[in-house]
């Protein structure tokens, strides 16, 4: 990839030039998706209506989808993080994705290739909530 290819994005509605300012916002949310449009155009030293218009645009274009949370999974009784390989019939694997995908303990659901179809991403509180879970796929 080139200098001039960082930053550029296809999606449905063209492609997106991004330059600096537009990386350094997008860091800057990365850090801290809170920060205030006014904290960080005094971070980045340019105006709130800079940083206002920017992160419009970003948003508008698809490069900002959501703003989320990261939780301390342990500090609200999540002991376990599980990464699960599952093999499924031939035929039901969308079908065993979405029933997956819609449990409370599943963080992730990914289709893989090689000996197994599916990688699942969960996290229980303990050994047992694991043991149920692994008997109910």
């Amino acid at each position: 990839m080139t200098d001039s290819q960082i930053g550029q994005s296809k999606s449905m509605i063209g492609t997106v030039n991004m330059d600096d300012l537009d990386r350094r916002i997008l860091q800057a949310y990365l850090n801290d998706s809170r920060v205030s449009f006014r904290e960080l155009a005094h971070r980045l030293g340019v105006s709130t209506t800079t940083v206002q218009a920017r992160t419009s645009k970003l948003e508008k274009s698809g490069i900002i989808k959501a703003y989320s949370a990261i939780f301390d999974h342990e500090r609200i009784g999540y002991q376990l993080t599980v990464l699960t390989e599952v093999t499924v019939a031939k035929g039901k694997l969308l079908e065993l994705e979405q029933q997956v995908a819609k449990m409370p303990q599943v963080m992730a659901v990914y289709d893989v290739t090689g000996l197994t179809d599916a990688m699942v991403i969960a996290k229980f509180k303990n050994r047992d909530e694991l043991s149920k879970f692994t008997k109910s796929l």
